[in-house]
């Protein structure tokens, strides 16, 4: 386009009445006819003078839309010369000849393959509560009038330092309180140095991984194990070697032990999904291989406050001798899941390295709400919700299980459901627990399928996981005579079914 022809060009496209501004307008035309190559570099456009006149607009218009593309690097001007087009596509890089910038652009790869991978196996849900999600608390019984006055203490007198990032590890008083929280009820063995504040269990394990192992070492997982964490690992790079868990546990072949892994990751406390506890057998074992091998464990303590009938199990941690063990748990289902408070505790000699390494990579704050918190486990807040919660949980757990049992009897196996927040519904063999699931969405149940957490193909069990935490009592029987109706025609005519069904 000859700059002569400008001016018909933009008067034939310019909306007068509605729309957008005339300088919006004016901007992105110009904007448009630089990048297109119409008004090809070192072109001399009209002076804002004549622009404006033949336009019929104000000339402060055009020349504000003239300094604004001189601005981001469209055009440039020199006083006596006039104003020019700038070469801000150079012929070198985009090729110099008309037929290689016409050409269709290469079709760009929107993700790489790591990130493909991600999402194939991705299981975040849209949904986080009713019936049945697993893993979710009962936010609405968290106690918000003394979290709000013990927030308010501090907006009223708020310290500047509490505004600003994190320091390396955490607020030291949230750090001095969870030490002595781990070390009363769970056996971990720390000082207040050693715990390292993050946002969740997802970025303690991402943080040690980083810090431990390079792309392509090996980690053991439990088959099954938590879809998150397995994400977490599967993009760091690391080879996953799926372990089978038994009654006591993971349970490493002799082939296995013959080719030590450069981490383990494992849920001694409560296995998720299946909900077994680690012998003491298994665990001396884990920790004598990991001694002798120089092997890190990762302990995924995510749950274990939630015990009905004995009292938590202790640490995996405070067992190890030799500082082998990174200890993770969180806030999120004890409290509420968007606290994102977590933590991870290292042995001695690494807590300098986790504690630099979480700032130059995470940049954390949240120092006001891990204030907050300090104060709330301070004041013996936290473990009167967390019996409050075991005793509300206990006894929807125990609705969930007769209901079951007068629906199927003994005809179905029950897994899992001594503690946490859900248990497993195994199905037999042949039934598909992905289809089972997805009809039950159809009917507002969200379960999720067993099969869907192991990760050795062709070795994944049929079940569902039914969560029981976020289900108020009276919704627990109707809701799952809803996923009875769906799972029903799936177990087929010739199933048992209870008598009293």
């Amino acid at each position: 386009m000859r700059a002569s022809m400008l001016s018909d060009w933009l008067a034939q496209r310019i909306e007068r009445t509605g729309g957008l501004p005339i300088y919006r307008q004016l901007y992105g035309l110009l904007q448009q006819a630089i990048l297109s190559r119409e008004l090809p570099a070192g072109t001399k456009v009209p002076s804002s003078r004549l622009l404006a006149s033949e336009l019929g607009l104000g000339r402060n218009t055009v020349t504000q839309v003239y300094e604004q593309l001189a601005l981001e690097g469209y055009v440039w001007s020199a006083t006596g010369q006039g104003t020019f087009v700038s070469d801000s596509a150079p012929d070198e890089i985009v090729g110099a000849d008309s037929a290689a910038r016409d050409a269709a652009p290469a079709e760009p790869r929107v993700l790489s393959a790591r990130g493909a991978r991600l999402l194939q196996g991705a299981g975040v849900s849209q949904r986080q509560g009713g019936a049945f999600m697993p893993g979710v608390p009962d936010v609405s019984r968290f106690p918000a009038a003394v979290w709000s006055r013990l927030q308010s203490k501090y907006w009223r007198r708020l310290p500047p330092d509490l505004l600003t990032y994190a320091p390396g590890g955490g607020l030291p008083k949230l750090r001095q309180v969870l030490a002595d929280y781990l070390r009363t009820s769970r056996s971990v063995r720390c000082t207040p140095d050693q715990i390292i504040v993050t946002t969740g269990i997802h970025q303690s394990i991402d943080l040690a991984v980083r810090l431990l192992s390079d792309s392509g070492d090996v980690i053991w997982t439990e088959d099954p194990c938590y879809w998150g964490v397995r994400s977490v690992l599967q993009v760091s790079g690391l080879s996953l070697k799926a372990i089978p868990v038994d009654a006591e546990g993971i349970n490493p072949s002799a082939d296995d032990l013959a080719d030590p892994p450069k981490l383990m990751l494992v849920t001694p406390s409560h296995q998720y999904p299946l909900g077994m506890v680690m012998s003491l057998a298994r665990r001396r074992m884990l920790l004598e291989f990991a001694r002798q091998n120089g092997c890190w464990i990762i302990e995924d303590d995510y749950d274990s406050e939630f015990r009905y009938g004995s009292r938590p199990l202790a640490s995996l941690q405070g067992l190890d001798t030799a500082g082998q063990v990174i200890y993770v748990g969180s806030f999120g289902k004890t409290l509420f899941p968007g606290l994102r408070i977590g933590y991870i505790v290292v042995p001695e000699g690494l807590s300098t390295s986790f504690a630099t390494a979480s700032a130059e990579l995470y940049r954390e704050g949240q120092l006001l709400q891990q204030a907050v918190l300090a104060e709330f486990i301070g004041e013996g807040h936290f473990t009167s919700h967390i019996r409050r919660m075991r005793g509300l949980y206990g006894q929807r757990r125990q609705i969930l299980l007769d209901t079951i049992r007068k629906r199927y009897g003994d005809a179905l196996q029950i897994a899992g459901g001594d503690a946490g927040l859900h248990l497993v519904l195994r199905l037999p063999d042949g039934v598909d627990d992905r289809e089972v699931a997805k009809a039950a969405l159809a009917v507002n149940i969200v379960v999720r399928p067993l099969s869907g957490y192991f990760l050795r193909p062709g070795e994944g069990m049929s079940g569902l996981l039914i969560g029981y935490g976020c289900v108020a009592e009276e919704e627990i029987e109707p809701a799952f005579e809803k996923l009875a109706a769906v799972l029903d025609p799936a177990l087929g005519s010739g199933f048992r079914f209870s008598t009293h069904a």
